[in-house]
């Protein structure tokens, strides 16, 4: 029998201040999104997972986690394949229902932005994706 080969893990890319954001959150938000970014590195959609949503592009992924009376979002994108891209983690604070207020959207569509051009530069093969 053929020995199994573990699954290829990708690294994280934290584009902007998301790697400070998660840091700045309670530390068990911080587990819950690192478990879970794990699972995306590993290929594997983690449970919650879905798309962003508002208008922004399909390939743009939130994981929601509430505590202590807060709910808190990472967004991620997993669209390359050989890097996950962390674009944001934030208390969500909308003003009205549940719409996400614009200036976040904004920021993780300008996040999102650079880490195609990251990895137009850094990280495509020649001749190929």
């Amino acid at each position: 029998m053929p020995a199994k080969t573990a699954p290829s893990r990708k690294p994280l890319k934290w584009v902007g201040s998301s790697r400070k954001n998660v840091a700045a959150l309670p530390e068990d938000v911080q587990d819950v999104f690192g478990s879970a970014l794990l699972d995306v590195q590993y290929g594997d959609t983690p449970d919650g997972a879905r798309p962003f949503g508002e208008g922004l592009p399909h390939e743009i992924w939130k994981i929601v986690e509430d505590f202590d009376g807060d709910t808190y979002r990472a967004v991620y994108t997993a669209a390359f394949p050989e890097v996950v891209y962390v674009l944001d983690a934030f208390m969500k604070k909308s003003k009205t229902g549940i719409k996400t207020p614009q200036a976040d959207k904004d920021r993780v569509l300008a996040r999102f932005k650079a880490a195609q051009q990251d990895y137009l530069t850094h990280h495509r093969r020649r001749g190929g994706q």
